[in-house]
């Protein structure tokens, strides 16, 4: 009974390399131990083992945006105004942006305009968008729809317009400075006020 212990013990708890030889001692009993006997000990061929090694907890599976409905989108987005590659002339550098969709906007849907790639503004249901202050040369605009998440919904193409402000020096040669727009006018700054001449004549 020992020796079968034994045995059992052997086959279950070594490892899969384990070496375990029988040989048949000088009573006629069958022995199996890990330590061969010189002479007639015959080694032992193991199955490999069953056992499973330990595995690491399966990674959740990434998250995925839910995709948006089919009937919430759009057969039409395009900007109105300006039109596609417009010069705009404007001594401020003032600029409306107009768009329109079709359908209209869908309950929880806004407009958002984009300008040279940055959004400007929060988005709302308004597809009107004022600019001001616009820098002189080219600028690329898109209106995207965006749902209640942030995700884009439907987007133009982004198109370019071009911002053609007056300098102040043409402003001056348009509309020269009086004596009552310096300080006034941006293209009259108090600097460039001539000095008064004194109307006082010297007593003689």
């Amino acid at each position: 009974m020992t020796r079968l212990l034994l045995l059992a013990l052997i086959l279950l708890g070594q490892p899969v390399l384990a070496e375990v030889y029988t040989y048949v001692d000088e009573e006629g009993n069958r022995v199996f131990t890990d330590r061969p006997k010189p002479g007639d000990a015959q080694r032992i061929e193991l199955a490999p083992s069953n056992a499973m090694s330990p595995t690491s907890p399966a990674a959740p599976p990434p998250m995925v945006q839910a995709p948006i409905p089919r009937e919430l989108g759009y057969q039409l987005l395009r900007i109105l105004v300006p039109e596609p590659d417009a010069t705009i002339r404007d001594g401020e550098g003032n600029l409306i942006v107009t768009a329109v969709s079709e359908p209209g906007l869908h309950q929880g849907h806004n407009y958002r305009l984009l300008l040279d790639g940055q959004t400007m503004g929060e988005p709302g249901r308004s597809p009107v968008f004022p600019l001001k202050n616009l820098d002189r040369g080219t600028h690329q605009l898109a209106v995207e729809i965006v749902d209640d998440l942030g995700r884009t919904v439907e987007r133009t193409p982004s198109q370019p317009v071009h911002i053609a402000r007056i300098s102040l020096a043409q402003k001056r040669m348009i509309k020269p400075c009086k004596k009552d727009d310096y300080g006034v006018r941006p293209e009259c700054p108090l600097k460039d006020k001539p000095e008064e001449e004194d109307s006082l004549l010297p007593f003689l």
